[in-house]
């Protein structure tokens, strides 16, 4: 069975990812600024505790979690994110920077942590979206989201790069329409083909296998766009 963290597991595709490896048997540490939703399920082998990926303090809390509780760490998917949809010329540069703290910064940051905790057979797996993919479709509102993913994107291909010789696996899954919250607060009204548990589903098979094939690739998972 693996060590398994999850980012943004309050809802959506991250609390599903909870669920169908802790029901494999997995160790899960579920992190989110909200950790009631994970609470509430009363797992067994399922850790959570309120986690602000922005903040120092809660990803130190991480590395002391590592280190008490498990021998290392197998699979890290960094699944959190920040949407802002805006106007560009109404966005301001603090709500831009907030965007990037989540999904930049504060990704690079715990993977900082966790990487000492992982061996060569190890995965790191970043979740972005088909809108920070080069030549994909553009929607107006997203700059700041959609750029920020695709920052996500470049930094996989470039620690795979860096780690190649001795250290974990660094891949990308960029999603397309998933009927998720965060799909309905930047498309209003519209139905994706695919559910928030089929794509944990698929996550899940990727992460625990995907790196055996791939290592610093960007994987469009998109049935449709909206």
């Amino acid at each position: 069975m693996a060590n398994i963290i999850i980012t943004g597991t309050s809802r959506g595709i991250g609390l599903e990812l909870v669920q169908i490896f802790a029901k494999d048997g997995h160790q899960v540490l579920a992190l989110s600024r909200n950790p009631t939703p994970v609470a509430n399920l009363r797992l067994d082998d399922v850790t959570c505790f309120p986690f602000d990926i922005t903040q120092k303090s809660d990803i130190d809390r991480v590395s002391e979690h590592i280190t008490s509780s498990w021998k290392g760490v197998d699979v890290l998917i960094n699944n959190a994110g920040l949407l802002l949809n805006k106007p560009f010329l109404e966005t301001t540069a603090s709500e831009f920077e907030a965007v990037y703290a989540v999904n930049v910064y504060g990704v690079a940051e715990l993977i900082k942590t966790v990487l000492p905790h992982m061996n060569q057979q190890a995965h790191v797996l970043n979740i972005s979206s088909m809108g920070g993919v080069q030549g994909s479709a553009k929607f107006p509102g997203l700059s700041a989201y959609s750029s920020s993913k695709g920052a996500l994107i470049t930094l996989t291909e470039l620690l795979a790069e860096e780690y190649k010789d001795n250290g974990p696996s660094f891949n990308v899954l960029a999603l397309g329409a998933v009927q998720t919250e965060m799909l309905e607060e930047a498309f209003p009204g519209y139905q994706a083909p695919l559910s928030a548990e089929e794509m944990a589903a698929y996550i899940k098979r990727f992460a625990l296998e995907g790196h055996r094939y791939y290592n610093g690739k960007v994987l469009p998972v998109s049935k449709s766009t909206p």
